[in-house]
């Protein structure tokens, strides 16, 4: 079992960054793979980005690509995004996940997630 807190969120404006956190409890963090998604306001959940155990492999979004950086550290079970050069398109609330499969952006993969944590971008 994992339970994940996401924390970093909040206003800023565009072309401004932000950095958000997951904090995971359970002894095996290391194990998963995690993820980072978004949903916007009427909007369906998105991948956004994902980091397999150790840290060498990365997948993202074509949104995320070139702005948004993913890491871990696997000693503080925390998992984080970077985003960079955020416009008005990246509001939304990110939630964190985890999955114990493979790396991928298909949400059924996912088995845990965490509550959420706003991000708006003002134009």
């Amino acid at each position: 079992q994992v339970q994940l807190v996401e924390s970093g969120g909040g206003f800023v404006q565009a072309g401004g960054s932000l950095r958000l956190s997951c904090a995971a409890s359970g002894r095996t963090f290391p194990d998963y793979i995690m993820g980072w998604f978004r949903q916007a306001p009427g909007k369906e959940r998105e991948f956004v980005a994902a980091i397999t155990w150790g840290g060498g492999g990365t997948l993202y979004a074509d949104s995320a690509k070139g702005r948004f950086t993913i890491s871990r550290d696997n000693a503080k079970n925390t998992v984080f995004l970077q985003m960079n050069s955020l416009k008005p398109e990246d509001t939304a609330v990110y939630y964190c996940a985890a999955n114990s499969r493979r790396l991928g952006s298909d949400r059924t993969l996912y088995n845990y997630w965490g509550q959420g944590t706003q991000v708006t971008v003002s134009s």
